[in-house]
């Protein structure tokens, strides 16, 4: 199993993004308080999730991104909150770069020193806000096969440019490996998510070399290589759509459909912004300044250099791989020349001298390689030579990114982003229907379940009704009677008043209802309050707010914005860090 235990040693390490949450600013309003990574969903923190997905594959080096605001209230989490504490160890790293501020790119913030500093192997990125049923040991296996290569699989620097003149699978040369990305369908009208934007993909299909022998199961159960493919085109549905308006078609290039006789157009599916990339990502991410989100600039305009003619020299990808490979080159003429220093072949004859003869022969040696080049240091030169003239003459190879499609079938594993309030409420009541690991075996049991349904079972009235089936109810929640709860994720310590019922919605910590309340929908944020008699359908309410006794309101958000400069839909504008997703700011 892949796994980092050291920056010096081969392996993989994690880069987790984690915004302040724009899109979920009900209850993300102060991330200097409450950042979006610490959300919860189904009774757990946001980042618990991708934290959890890491340490299962086996990838230990992970280290968490966030603006400097956000750090006190994370590093607080990870040693204090008993959901993070329960992760095996090693704890993860915490990088708050100085110059990361709410509308930072995602690809601006791989340019940040910190950043560059941190990336020391082949890398995979992350969004916090990441919900993975699917097992990662699966798409590191789909990365290993199709990109990695023996010569320079998860080495650290700089040997992850080391020069071979062999050939890859891709056409690249050993050491220089391509990447991978996962896209998931979007949730069904059925499903009753709102607001979830898609992504615009194109496919075509493997080369025959890399195309692998193996068949998808019905279930979706297979390995993840039968469901790859070349990704020659990603970027968001809003840019096609601009596109589109502006030259009102969408122009395809001559030289896709030279290079790729069938293309794959996608327009249901979503960036699930999981990324495994090689290491030399790191140096494009760094030379081309221009680039501002990962999934629209790096990966769109990666995918496209490796079918369009000349982009990959615009895009610098010569300098990228010649660079490292020169550099390894001076690494090996070092080493052979130290070595033909030290070794005196001279001393290893089974011909006998004597203590004279053996002093003048070494003195000869010296003398004769100082006046003369030897064979080896000669014959090195001119492979120095010949090859940085052949690196510059001969076409640009770059190396494939992967699409991983993943299949729509109900009974495929999870993969979602948890980037809205719909998506929130949706996501945690489908987690509260995944068995407990106290009524089945536990290792039938999803990995993402929880130990028992109900935390706190003397904390709960006799005469009141809760349908275990679809309910998650945390620590130390106390229902009073007559209450009736369908449906529901109620969080740590909340107080359920006599006489309310609750469908289909989610309560965050320490929340309280009133007396004979009805909610359905609804989201409540911590701490929070919710009249009497109160009717409310398909709510927010914001952090601490007080919503009046007696409310009947639907579609409605409950806040109090602060501190932060909206505009009229109550965003904070475009083209910030969002943990992935560069639609929206950081």
């Amino acid at each position: 199993m892949p796994h980092v235990s050291g920056p010096g040693r081969s392996g993989f390490q994690a880069l987790i993004l984690c915004g302040p949450g724009v899109s979920l600013n009900t209850f993300t309003s102060n991330p200097e308080e409450f950042p979006k990574a610490l959300v919860p969903i189904a009774n757990r923190p946001m980042v618990w999730y991708p934290l959890d997905w890491c340490y299962r594959m086996g990838v230990t080096n992970i280290t968490l991104i966030t603006p400097p605001a956000s750090q006190g209230p994370l590093e607080a989490a990870l040693s204090q909150n008993p959901h993070l504490t329960s992760l095996p160890s090693p704890s993860p790293s915490l990088v708050a770069p100085t110059d990361l501020t709410l509308t930072t790119g995602t690809a601006e913030l791989l340019r940040l020193p910190e950043v560059q500093a941190c990336i020391k192997t082949d890398f995979l990125l992350l969004p916090c806000d990441l919900i993975c049923e699917l097992s990662g040991e699966s798409i590191l296996e789909a990365w290993m096969y199709s990109q990695g290569s023996l010569d320079g699989l998860s080495v650290p620097e700089p040997f992850s440019y080391r020069p071979s003149s062999t050939v890859g699978r891709n056409g690249e040369k050993a050491g220089r490996r391509g990447g991978i990305g996962v896209w998931y369908p979007m949730a069904t009208k059925q499903e009753g998510v709102k607001g979830e934007v898609a992504d615009f993909v194109a496919t075509a299909p493997l080369d025959g070399n890399d195309a692998p022998v193996i068949n998808s199961a019905r279930d979706g159960s297979a390995s993840v290589r039968s469901a790859l493919s070349k990704l020659v085109y990603a970027m968001p549905m809003d840019t096609l759509k601009d596109i589109m308006e502006e030259k009102k078609a969408f122009l395809v290039r001559h030289s896709l459909m030279k290079k790729h006789a069938r293309v794959k157009l996608l327009t249901t599916y979503r960036d699930a912004h999981i990324y495994i990339f090689p290491y030399w990502v790191k140096e494009m991410a760094k030379r081309n300044e221009k680039f501002q989100s990962v999934s629209e600039d790096l990966v769109g305009w990666w995918a496209k250099a490796e079918w369009q003619d000349g982009l990959a020299e615009k895009l610098g990808l010569r300098e990228v791989f010649e660079h490292k490979e020169n550099y390894g080159l001076q690494s090996i003429n070092q080493d052979e020349d130290l070595i033909e220093r030290e070794i005196d072949l001279l001393t290893m004859s089974t011909t006998k001298f004597g203590a004279s003869n053996n002093s003048d022969l070494q003195d000869a040696s010296f003398h004769e390689s100082s006046e003369r080049p030897s064979l080896l240091s000669r014959t090195t030169t001119m492979l120095t030579v010949h090859d940085s003239i052949e690196s510059s003459n001969e076409p640009l190879t770059v190396p494939s990114i992967f699409a991983y499609l993943h299949p729509s079938l109900p009974t495929a594993p999870l993969i979602r982003r948890v980037d809205n309030a719909s998506l929130l409420l949706n996501t945690s009541l489908q987690l509260a229907k995944l068995e407990s690991r106290d009524t089945i075996d536990p290792a039938d049991a999803s990995p993402l379940s929880h130990a028992h349904k109900i935390a706190y079972p003397a904390g709960v009235a006799p005469r009141s009704s809760i349908t275990r089936a679809d309910c998650l109810i945390a620590e130390n929640v106390t229902v009073e009677e007559k209450c009736v709860i369908k449906e529901s994720v109620i969080g740590a310590n909340c107080h359920i008043a006599s006489g309310a019922r609750l469908t289909k919605c989610l309560l965050m910590d320490g929340a309280v209802v009133g007396e004979r309340c009805q909610l359905t929908g609804c989201v409540v944020g911590r701490r929070s309050k919710i009249g009497r008699e109160s009717v409310l359908k398909d709510c927010e309410v914001q952090d601490g707010n007080v919503v009046p006794d007696e409310t009947d309101a639907k579609n409605e958000k409950f806040m109090v914005f602060e501190g932060l400069d909206h505009d009229e839909d109550g965003d904070m504008g475009e083209g910030g860090f969002s943990d992935g997703d560069d639609r929206e700011g950081f």
